[in-house]
């Protein structure tokens, strides 16, 4: 018996598995270690964990200046209570916040995937809104969805352009801060890339 013939056989007496795949449109695959063959599910699924906690305090990142977090925390009491001024939303509008007086706001356009570029669409208008609110003396709170992503990347950012922090430390930085932070890969390529053109 040859050798492929010897591991045919004993790969037919391995126990079958089975995969699910879960594509960015929420559509559902099954397959088997047996077959290349995808079987499409019925329904659909979310392509992540659904958090039902709230996260309503946000991060300081910079002392009486610059704070992160997440949608729940653009609220009026967490406004109010570290006196924010400014608040930047990146990539999710917040409705609430047209119910507050005296709250500057922005909302720049961002989806949270790898191939959203993030240098001349979100970085400019995002540090000209941050540095207005830092030359005002006021206290700027910026978020996304989660404060996972999307607003970690721009604080990062900001950091390497206007601290002359590396990308290392910056996001070594932010991440002590605020433990959650994980921009998504093509993101972490564009910062590594920021990094480069800036220094």
């Amino acid at each position: 018996m040859s050798l492929l013939q010897q591991l045919q056989l004993k790969r037919r007496s391995l126990k079958p598995t089975h995969t699910i795949i879960t594509t960015n449109t929420g559509e559902r695959f099954r397959k088997t270690s047996r077959s290349e063959e995808l079987v499409k599910l019925s329904g659909l699924s979310f392509g992540f964990v659904v958090d039902t906690k709230p996260d309503l305090i946000p991060n300081c990142i910079l002392e009486n200046f610059l704070y992160l977090g997440s949608q729940d925390s653009v609220n009026k009491e967490t406004l109010l209570n570290h006196n924010i001024t400014n608040v930047l939303s990146i990539g999710i509008e917040v409705s609430s916040l047209d119910l507050i007086k005296n709250i500057a706001k922005l909302f720049v356009p961002c989806l949270d995937l790898p191939e959203t570029l993030l240098v001349d669409a979100v970085f400019s208008k995002s540090f000209d809104f941050i540095e207005e609110c830092r030359l005002n003396g006021g206290k700027i709170l910026i978020h996304c969805n989660a404060g996972i992503s999307r607003s970690p990347s721009v604080v990062i950012a900001y950091l390497m352009h206007y601290r002359g922090m590396d990308f290392q430390t910056a996001y070594k930085y932010v991440k002590t801060k605020r433990p959650c932070i994980q921009p998504n890969e093509g993101f972490l390529i564009q910062l590594k890339n920021y990094n480069k053109v800036i220094t």
